[in-house]
């Protein structure tokens, strides 16, 4: 469970009562695609035939750009975490990740799924005595791939839900 019991109104649209504004949430789709994209070859070197995770991240950005609609994005992000459970390790993290992505469309703070299932990944792809080094080192590629716009937001929004994102983002 990436969510926590209230929903905090600055990732929640403006259209639906929260401060949230469209050009925010484009951003945190992208960044979300961004962290998922960056860890793919995970899934994809494990199941080079199943296109659902890619095709999700591909989905979030067409949302971003108007060419998708959010259910679509939402969709495939069901299809690409679909993707996952029958895999362990960091290729089922990747595909999580990826449909988190996906799922931005529909409520904007799954990015921080799509943002904890690729640290998750990078770990589990790395030896045993570099784990830990590995998810620091995907945090910190994360933040710095963050739009100024959102940094701030997104940096509290880990603060705060951390705890639930099995505490990947102390880094």
């Amino acid at each position: 469970m990436i969510f926590p019991k209230v929903r905090d109104p600055r990732l929640t649209t403006i259209r639906r009562g929260g401060t949230l504004t469209d050009a925010d949430h484009h951003l945190l789709a992208l960044w979300a695609a961004s962290c998922a994209e960056h860890v793919l070859g995970h899934f994809e070197t494990a199941c080079p035939e199943d296109p659902r995770p890619r095709h999700a991240i591909e989905q979030a950005r067409a949302w971003v750009r108007g060419e998708a609609k959010m259910m679509d994005a939402r969709a495939a992000g069901g299809h690409a975490m679909g993707a996952a459970r029958d895999l362990a390790g960091a290729p089922r993290f990747a595909a999580y990740a990826a449909g988190q992505a996906a799922c931005v469309a529909h409520v904007a703070a799954h990015d921080l799924g799509a943002a904890a299932y690729a640290i998750k990944a990078a770990r589990a792809a790395a030896p045993k005595s570099e784990q830990q080094a590995a998810e620091r080192l995907e945090c910190r590629w994360q933040r710095e791939q963050l739009p100024e716009a959102v940094h701030a937001l997104v940096l509290d929004d880990q603060r705060l839900r951390n705890d639930i994102c099995w505490s990947v983002f102390d880094c």
